[in-house]
C-alpha cells in the first residue's frame, strides 16, 4: 500500500482512472498544434519554421509525449523506459547546436502550460469531476518534469563524450602553445578550433602538481585550458588580470600549491609558463618560505604563488650554480671570521646594500644603536674595501647574501 501511495506522490498518472485517457485522446492532435505554436511564439530560440531535422525533433518530441503520457494513464505499470531516449537526445541534440538547455528547458514549461488547458478543456467536455481533472494537470507536469530529466541526462552525457573528445586535442594545442621553436601560426588555428578554445588576446600559465591538476581544472574559468604538461598540471588561464580573476584563481587553488605566471599575449605562452613552473618548483622545495615578496603579493602558503611578485628570488633559485661561484667569490673576505662573526657581517653587508651605506637607515634595518651600525660599517670596509664602492660587486654581492639567506 505504501508503495502505491509513493508512485502516486510522483508519478500521479497512478491515481487517475483509464478512461480519462478515453476523454482526452480526441483533444491530442489539436493539442500538439497549439504546443507547437506556443513554443515558436515564446522560445526565441525555436522561433523559426519547424521544417527540417530541426522541425521533426521538435514534432517528434511533442507527439510522443502525449502519446506516451496517454499510454501512461491506460498502463502505469508500462513506465517509461520505451520512449525516453527521445528525450534524451532532444538534450543532446542541444549540445551540439552549441546551445544550453534553457531553451529546451522553456520549450517544456510552454508545452506542459499549453497541455494542461487543452486537456483539461477536453475533460471538462467528458464530464470528468473536478478532483480528477485536478490530478490530471498534476499528472501533467510532474511528467514534463521526467521528460525535462531525461533532456538533462542526454545533455550531461553528450557534455562528458565532448569533453573526452577534446582532452586529447587541449593536450595537443598546449603541447604547440609551449613548443620551442613556435609552432606554425596556421597548425595552431586548426588545433586551437579542434580543441574547442579560442585564443584570447592575453593569457598566463597557472603550474601545479600534476596530481592537483583533476581537482583545479573543473574549477577554472570556463574559457580556460588544461592538461597535463611536462610532468605538472598546466593551466591556461585568459585575461589574468580580469575583475575578480585572481580571487577566483586563489579561491580554485586554497590548498593546493600553485603559480601564475606574468600576463603575455598567446605567442609569448612559453615564457609565462618557464616562470610558473619555476615559481612552483620553489614552492615544493620551501625556497620561499622565509623570503618576501618583492612586491608585496601573496606569499607562497597562500595557495597561489605570483610569479611576477618573486623575481629575484627564482632568479636565485633558479641559477644556483651560478650563485656559488658568485657567493665564493664576494663572500670570501667572511671566511676567516668566527661563525657569530660571519653571521653579523653578512647581516651588516645586507643592510649595507639595501640601505645604500646609509649608517641610520642600516641601524633601523638591523635593530641596532646607530653607533653599533657606524661601527659595523666601519669594520664591513675593512673586510671589503674597494668592493663596497663598485656597483657592479654591489650587486653581486646582494645576490649573494639573499641566496645565502
Amino acid at each position: 500500500m505504501s508503495q502505491m501511495t509513493n508512485q502516486r506522490d510522483t508519478e500521479p498518472w497512478h491515481g487517475l482512472p483509464p478512461e480519462v485517457a478515453d476523454a482526452i485522446e480526441p483533444e491530442l492532435p489539436a493539442a500538439t498544434r497549439a504546443i507547437l505554436e506556443a513554443i515558436a511564439d515564446e522560445v526565441p530560440e525555436y522561433a523559426r519554421p519547424l521544417e527540417g531535422a530541426f522541425g521533426r525533433g521538435v514534432r517528434v518530441g511533442v507527439d510522443e509525449a502525449l502519446r506516451q503520457f496517454l499510454a501512461l494513464i491506460r498502463d502505469p505499470r508500462s513506465g517509461r523506459e520505451p520512449g525516453r531516449e527521445v528525450y534524451v537526445g532532444l538534450g543532446r541534440g542541444e549540445l551540439r547546436q552549441g546551445r544550453t538547455l534553457d531553451s529546451l528547458q522553456a520549450a517544456y514549461r510552454v508545452g506542459a502550460r499549453v497541455a494542461w488547458r487543452q486537456l483539461a478543456a477536453a475533460g471538462r467536455r467528458a464530464g470528468l469531476d473536478a478532483e480528477t481533472i485536478s490530478l490530471l494537470g498534476e499528472a501533467i507536469f510532474a511528467y514534463i518534469n521526467e521528460l525535462s530529466a531525461d533532456s538533462v541526462e542526454g545533455y550531461t552525457r553528450a557534455q562528458a563524450e565532448l569533453e573526452g573528445e577534446r582532452q586529447p586535442r587541449r593536450q595537443q594545442l598546449i603541447a604547440l602553445l609551449l613548443r620551442e621553436p613556435p609552432a606554425d601560426e596556421a597548425d595552431l588555428r586548426a588545433a586551437a578550433e579542434a580543441a574547442g578554445w579560442r585564443p584570447p588576446r592575453s593569457v598566463a600559465a597557472l603550474a601545479c602538481a600534476e596530481a592537483d591538476l583533476g581537482r583545479i581544472a573543473p574549477r577554472l574559468p570556463a574559457d580556460s585550458l588544461a592538461a597535463t604538461f611536462g610532468a605538472a598540471g598546466c593551466a591556461l588561464i585568459p585575461d589574468p588580470a580580469g575583475p575578480g580573476r585572481l580571487r577566483e584563481l586563489q579561491a580554485t587553488t586554497a590548498g593546493m600549491s600553485a603559480a601564475l605566471g606574468h600576463e603575455v599575449a598567446p605567442a609569448g605562452l612559453l615564457r609565462s609558463w618557464s616562470l610558473a613552473r619555476t615559481a612552483l618548483r620553489a614552492v615544493e622545495a620551501g625556497a620561499l618560505e622565509r623570503m618576501t615578496p618583492g612586491d608585496g603579493g601573496p606569499g607562497p602558503r597562500s595557495g597561489l604563488v605570483l610569479a611576477e611578485h618573486w623575481l629575484p628570488q627564482l632568479l636565485l633559485f633558479d641559477n644556483p650554480a651560478t650563485i656559488e661561484l658568485i657567493a665564493a667569490r664576494r663572500l670570501e673576505p667572511l671566511e676567516g671570521l668566527t661563525p657569530k662573526a660571519r653571521e653579523r657581517m653578512r647581516e651588516t653587508a645586507l643592510a649595507f646594500v639595501q640601505q645604500r651605506g646609509n649608517a641610520p637607515e642600516m641601524a633601523r634595518a638591523m635593530h641596532v644603536h646607530p653607533q653599533t651600525a657606524r661601527y659595523r660599517l666601519a669594520r664591513l670596509r675593512e673586510l671589503f674595501g674597494e668592493q663596497l664602492d663598485d656597483p657592479e660587486a654591489r650587486l653581486e654581492l646582494e645576490l649573494a647574501l639573499r641566496a645565502s639567506a
